[in-house]
């Protein structure tokens, strides 16, 4: 068996834990660095099943604005990130937008929403 050491900064609080994690064999056998439980839970996911938010902006026709900023209603696993990107930059919406509106259901087949997070109103 085989062990091997990931150097994390945790990212779920300011305080920046460093946090080491010993993985045998692909599994987590410890979590150090950490100063709350959080940090525990972060290192656990990063090294197993990373996720993240994303964040961008969609182009709006008839608005106020040319673009409106956009985020995933939840996170999705890391590895698709390029895959949704590539299915934002392909939308175009009509305003006008308010903040919640989910902009595309299961955006790049990963079952989760594209929505706003904040309005634009027709120009």
């Amino acid at each position: 068996m085989s062990e091997e050491k990931r150097n994390l900064t945790c990212i779920r609080c300011p305080m920046g834990c460093q946090i080491t994690v010993t993985l045998e064999s692909g599994e987590v056998r410890a979590v150090e660095g950490n100063s709350c439980p959080r940090g525990d839970e972060y290192a656990r996911n990063e090294v197993t099943h990373p996720v993240r938010t994303v964040t961008s902006t969609v182009r709006v026709r008839k608005g106020s604005l040319p673009v409106v900023s956009v985020k995933t209603q939840t996170d999705i696993p890391k590895d698709r990130i390029f895959d949704v990107m590539r299915d934002i930059n392909s939308v175009t919406v009509t305003a006008p937008v308010h903040i919640g509106d989910v902009l595309m259901e299961n955006i790049a087949g990963t079952g989760v929403a594209l929505v706003a997070t904040r309005d634009v109103p027709a120009a």
